[in-house]
């Protein structure tokens, strides 16, 4: 039997615990930096599997970095596990981590020549928070030859084409009066915010066509005839490259500005996290997987239906990673159109026939490019 039908084989046999891990992680759905149980869920999984469980890794809480094996050949398997507040596993991150777990434990299983250090790297808060970056700067991912990782969509997509992206935590500071008796003493932070979104408005018909700037109002008063005398946001801003997003967010930061101005509000901004990088696709990594999942039955170079795959151009910190790491980030299909990621519906339909189909590829897929490598 080859090491990639010993792959499989195990799979199957570890099937109804591989789906497990997707479903718990589905039903309970925890935001950035919070994924408190979802953190003890897979580090006691791993752990009782035999691998090594670093359960704090990069000083963070909700962090972990499983080691198995003793093989010169260091490859990771990523996962994320982070949900969307409001709407729960609305980008399927209960599908990475479950894929990951899968791949793992498929290679561990038919790596008979010990030439493989699996890791498994948990790195919480992709969803705005930066959790890889931080573990990027405590030296969680050296020494790594590989670093891989699967995301659902709508559709397949092989190739991540992600767009870098700043988070910024704005805040304007006034003066609240009663809205009817004193109107004239009152400095409106809710207004601050009216002028730099008018502003930002303007501003996007000169930003280049790659550049996507929106946020939302989190805060802004809760009293009609109290002028607010604070409001708060968060705020993205992408572009094609860091390079391209260092040249523009000033003119972001202006609009805001604006607001303040106009107003007579102080303005803060705060960056949420490191910006995030654009994506270094290793071709021939990516050449493999392909060629793994055909095996399976999934054409990942179909062609989608127009603009079925832009799922691959969201923004994403494993664009750090693989500034470093020779890594993949690859897109697969769980059959929920019209739904896309981050609606309501792409997390119903994240557990299912369709996602566990896309789980069972997915992590095959994984474990038998990491068995490749070995082979290379």
């Amino acid at each position: 039997m080859t090491c990639k039908a010993v792959a499989a084989e195990h799979l199957a046999r570890n099937w109804d615990l591989v789906r497990s891990v997707s479903t718990r992680l589905h039903a309970d759905p925890e935001p950035a930096w919070q994924e408190f149980r979802a953190h003890r869920m897979l580090t006691t999984l791993l752990a009782d599997r035999g691998f090594n469980v670093d359960r704090r890794a990069g000083g963070l809480d909700t962090a972990f970095h499983a080691r198995g094996g003793s093989g010169s050949l260091h490859i990771a398997f990523i996962a994320e596990y982070d949900a969307l507040p409001g709407l729960g596993h609305a980008c399927g991150h209960n599908l990475i981590a479950a894929s990951a777990v899968g791949a793992a434990l498929m290679v561990r299983a038919a790596d008979t020549a010990q030439a493989i250090t699996v890791h498994v790297i948990g790195t919480p808060a992709e969803e705005g928070g930066g959790g890889k970056i931080a573990m990027l700067d405590a030296g969680e991912f050296d020494g790594l030859d590989a670093a891989l990782m699967m995301h659902p969509g709508p559709v397949d997509a092989p190739r991540a084409e992600p767009l870098a992206v700043a988070h910024w935590r704005v805040s304007y500071r006034g003066v609240s009066a009663h809205a009817g008796a004193y109107p004239h003493l009152g400095v409106n932070a809710a207004d601050a915010f009216t002028v730099a979104q008018v502003a930002i408005g303007l501003l996007r018909q000169q930003l280049p066509p790659t550049t996507r700037v929106h946020g939302v109002v989190t805060d802004a008063g809760s009293a009609p005839n109290a002028i607010p005398d604070a409001a708060t946001g968060r705020w993205y801003v992408r572009a094609r490259t860091l390079a391209d997003l260092a040249g523009i967010e000033h003119r972001i930061r202006n609009c805001f500005e604006a607001g303040a101005l106009g107003t007579g509000c102080e303005l803060d901004i705060e960056l949420e996290s490191p910006p995030y990088a654009e994506f270094r696709t290793d071709d021939d990594i990516l050449d493999m997987f392909i060629a793994n999942a055909a095996d399976l039955g999934r054409d990942m170079n179909a062609e989608p239906a127009e603009g079925a795959a832009a799922m691959r151009t969201a923004s994403t910190d494993m664009g750090n990673v693989s500034q470093v790491v020779p890594a993949i980030h690859p897109y697969l299909g769980i059959g929920s159109l019209p739904a896309v990621n981050h609606q309501r519906a792409f997390a119903d339909a994240a557990v299912g026939p369709a996602a566990e189909a896309a789980l069972r590829d997915g992590a095959t897929a994984l474990a038998w490019t990491a068995l490749d490598l070995a082979d290379r």
